[in-house]
């Protein structure tokens, strides 16, 4: 309709258009309403740490209130004042003693000292290495005519070019501090005036990771022994390939296992014939076959996942219930030596009776009910840590071992090579390992390159 088609319009014929344009206004604005509702109850709530699987670090961080009032720092009011303590045998003394007076040049050296004040400085020696040279000889016996060559003693091998002392810190930054190849060339160069290529660091790196390749099958053998173990897995990148680290772990041993896949069949090769007692890990459809007489789902996980229901279903009464019900297990499970034996068990029961109600209830939004079938499919896997006092409602040990290896990633970008990613995960598995028993990982480093070549043993 054009302009001079209104200007021929009466005025009644133009009220009745614009009532009628305003009829079906109306009209599809409640469609539009209609369909924008829809869609809102459709839309699943935003995806956070606290109802997911997705770490802390991705979550999105909002600016503080710009009133706020803000804590103050420092230790609280009343907290004991912490003072470094003094060593009792420290590796030098300085003795200021007055030799002259300063006022009338009188000698001091007779005069009865008191002691004033005495201070402790900690200070790190110059971290410079010393090259030692090897010259080796031979002669001939006079006496059998035997050709004779002096056999240099360990940590001086022939074949060397770098002390063990040495190629540990090479691992060491590379392993535990998350160095790229340049940062560790930077860190040798300005903190120990070594020179030395990313070629000669790579060889460094293959060594040590060949070595703690042969050392891993003991802690394989440990592994396959225990009675409860927890396991989890992350993504890699190796070669420009995503691969899956793996994580096996008990009290008394770490396995990581670098795979280019992540099916049950990594669990079956690291197992073989043996089972354990229980098998703690998340509901991935390969953990829950791993080779177990009965397994533990983290309730950390299953207490997450409660959470995106009540976030998508505001005041959901089964899947707020069911969540409740399971921190609640988590707490009794904490607080299990402060009651008696009678009173853990009544209340281990009426948690269990509770938690039967709960899945014999009719549900009706889809992700509840997929939740609830998955608790009546595993059902007998949720409460074990309520009936053993070795096993822990949570998963959070396999996650604590894996940390480190995700910062390793996000630094470094990946893996070069299988061999990298190989030698990453042996080594992993050893400082790990050695940790349970005491061992600093910089030891467990330097115990496969040998003997340190300083001090000298000779």
């Amino acid at each position: 309709m054009t302009r001079n088609d209104l200007a021929q319009m009466s005025q009644a014929e133009l009220i009745d258009l614009v009532l009628a344009q305003a009829e079906q206004n109306a009209k599809l604005q409640a469609e539009i309403e209609v369909l924008r509702l829809k869609l809102e109850k459709g839309k699943k709530p935003p995806t956070h740490s606290g109802n997911s699987s997705q770490p802390p670090s991705r979550d999105q961080k909002g600016n503080l209130p710009p009133k706020r009032k803000r804590h103050k720092h420092g230790p609280p009011a009343g907290h004991a004042k912490y003072e470094r303590q003094f060593v009792s045998q420290p590796d030098h003394r300085v003795e200021l003693k007055p030799e002259i007076c300063a006022q009338c040049q009188t000698d001091l050296e007779q005069a009865t000292l008191i002691l004033v004040d005495v201070n402790q400085i900690t200070e790190l020696p110059e971290a410079k290495a010393e090259v030692i040279e090897i010259r080796q000889y031979a002669t001939e016996c006079p006496g059998c005519g035997v050709h004779q060559v002096k056999e240099p003693p360990a940590g001086l091998e022939m074949e060397r070019t770098f002390g063990a002392r040495l190629e540990a810190t090479v691992v060491y930054y590379r392993q535990e501090q998350h160095m790229s190849y340049v940062r560790t060339q930077a860190a040798l160069q300005n903190l120990h005036g070594v020179e030395i290529s990313q070629g000669g660091i790579d060889k460094i790196m293959q060594r040590g990771g060949s070595q703690a390749v042969q050392s891993v099958k003991g802690i394989e053998q440990a592994l396959q022994q225990s009675l409860v173990i927890h396991s989890d897995e992350t993504g890699s990148r190796v070669d420009g390939n995503t691969w899956w680290q793996w994580v096996f772990c008990s009290l008394t041993a770490v396995l990581h296992v670098m795979r280019f896949n992540r099916s049950a069949d990594v669990i079956q090769d690291v197992m073989g014939e043996q089972e354990a007692e229980v098998w703690v890990s998340d509901c991935y459809s390969p953990q829950m076959k791993a080779p177990a007489q009965q397994h533990q789902l983290c309730l950390a996980h299953q207490v997450r996942n409660l959470q995106a229901v009540v976030e998508q279903v505001p005041n959901h009464f089964w899947a707020r219930h069911v969540q409740i019900l399971f921190r609640y297990a988590i707490y009794l499970h904490n607080q299990r030596q402060k009651l008696s034996a009678e009173a853990f068990v009544n209340r281990v029961e009426r948690i269990e009776k509770r938690f039967d109600q709960l899945l014999k209830q009719n549900l009706d939004p889809p992700p509840a009910r997929r939740l609830q079938r998955r608790y009546q499919k595993y059902r007998e896997t949720l409460f074990v840590f309520l009936h053993r006092t070795d096993v822990s409602p949570t998963n959070n040990l396999s996650e604590r071992y894996l940390r480190p290896s995700v910062i390793h990633r996000k630094v470094s970008g990946g893996f070069r090579s299988a061999w990298g990613a190989q030698g990453y995960a042996a080594l992993k598995s050893l400082t790990d390992t050695g940790a349970l028993s005491g061992m600093a990982p910089f030891q467990v480093i330097q115990n496969l390159f040998g003997s340190p070549a300083l001090p000298l043993q000779l």
